[in-house]
């Protein structure tokens, strides 16, 4: 089983930033890549983000190219999420998977 723990969200203004957290534990986990995906209101969940655990691999979805940054730490067992020059738009709870299992997301609030 994998345990992963989101942290980081908030509520910040229009063009600001925020950095989220997934920390990861549990066996095989590292044998699979982590995502970021994201749920607004009334929306389906859509894919934010991924990255392999060597970091050599990234993904992003069209939306947040250029914006979002994800990156990992082996040591720490923890994936970021870097959200810079934040819409109105990103507004959603955000969710860690890896290996089919998902975080409890973290609340991201982008205020006009």
């Amino acid at each position: 089983q994998v345990q992963l723990v989101e942290s980081g969200g908030g509520l910040v203004q229009t063009g600001g930033s925020l950095r989220l957290s997934c920390a990861a534990s549990g066996r095989t986990f590292r044998s699979s890549a982590v995502g970021w995906h994201r749920q607004a209101p009334g929306k389906e969940r859509e894919f934010v983000a991924a990255i392999s655990w060597s970091g050599v691999i990234t993904n992003y979805a069209d939306s947040v190219k250029g914006r979002f940054t994800i990156s990992s730490d082996n040591a720490k067992s923890t994936v970021y999420l870097q959200m810079n020059k934040l819409k109105p738009e990103d507004t959603a709870v955000y969710y860690c998977t890896c290996s089919g299992y998902w975080g409890q997301g973290t609340q991201v609030t982008v205020s006009s």
